[in-house]
């Protein structure tokens, strides 16, 4: 068994050590056909689309435990950041009320024990361990974040039988998940130094988004760019909502890529290396 995950090991580090040798548009052409390949493979082995979100949610809260189970056994929230943990907390409860409002379901359930799971994250950073804290480094104004997300949902927002305060209401969560994420990365960036458990968390809310954005690129490859443009959705909505998946793509893909690349060499994901 050693024997075989030494070996394993040593062929992801020979294969990262070849990835990093080629040229930028060499790795860009491979990391497009690794998600290519992996869009194909859940085309075909998820019937149920649907799946799709309940999964993305259901890493989302896992990612979380990760959390809580850090400020439990190591009694320290160092390199975690509370404006994300806030930004997050708003999304969900302002998402939770639209879903109670429109349709109570498995998402409802697994926002709600999501929300509870972050403001017990958000307790503890503000109380119990505040004196681990790095608020000099989670520095990222939320205004910069909430803002725009805010007046774009005032424009670009869906057309249902619903008040316009809850469709509002609901795409300015959509906004706002997309983004929630940079102070967590910007605070990475600063310390210079990512916690694993802190990586963990990250990675999977990177995992939580591709499958989100996965969703949204099947349903329109299927529809054949239709579902871009459905009635009663308003024209600019789900174009809104699938460009918003795919910057939270990006935004977390190139940590992603650096903390798989450290997992396959066993070693702490020490930085960043390109500027979010």
């Amino acid at each position: 068994m050693g024997h075989k995950g030494s070996s394993s090991a040593a062929s992801a580090s020979k294969l990262f050590a070849w990835v990093r040798r080629q040229s930028m548009k060499v790795k860009v052409f491979l990391a497009v056909s690794a998600a290519v390949a992996t869009l194909v493979a859940l085309k075909h082995s998820v019937k149920d689309h649907n799946h799709f979100f309940v999964a993305a949610e259901a890493i989302h809260f896992t990612g979380i435990l990760v959390l809580i189970y850090k400020l439990i056994r190591k009694k320290t929230c160092s390199g975690l950041s509370l404006r994300t943990q806030e930004i997050t907390a708003l999304y969900l409860a302002i998402r939770l009320y639209c879903s109670f409002i429109m349709e109570a379901d498995i998402h409802t359930v697994l926002d709600f024990v999501t929300l509870v799971s972050t403001l017990w994250v958000m307790y503890m950073i503000r109380f119990k361990l505040k004196f681990t804290y790095m608020a000099g480094m989670d520095s990222t104004p939320i205004y910069y974040i909430i803002v725009p997300a805010a007046i774009l949902a005032v424009f670009v927002h869906p057309h249902t039988s619903h008040l316009q305060i809850h469709r509002m209401l609901w795409a300015f969560c959509v906004y706002l998940e997309s983004v929630a994420v940079l102070p967590q990365l910007r605070m990475m960036q600063k310390a210079k130094m990512i916690e694993p458990f802190t990586a963990h968390y990250v990675f999977a809310l990177g995992i939580a988004r591709f499958l989100e954005l996965a969703h949204w690129i099947i349903q329109v490859y299927e529809s054949g760019g239709k579902y871009l443009y459905l009635a009663g959705r308003g024209y600019l909505w789900i174009p809104a909502v699938f460009v918003s998946e795919m910057v939270q793509s990006f935004i977390l893909a190139d940590f992603c890529y650096y903390y798989v690349k450290s997992a396959m060499r066993g070693q702490l994901l020490v930085t960043l290396r390109s500027p979010v």
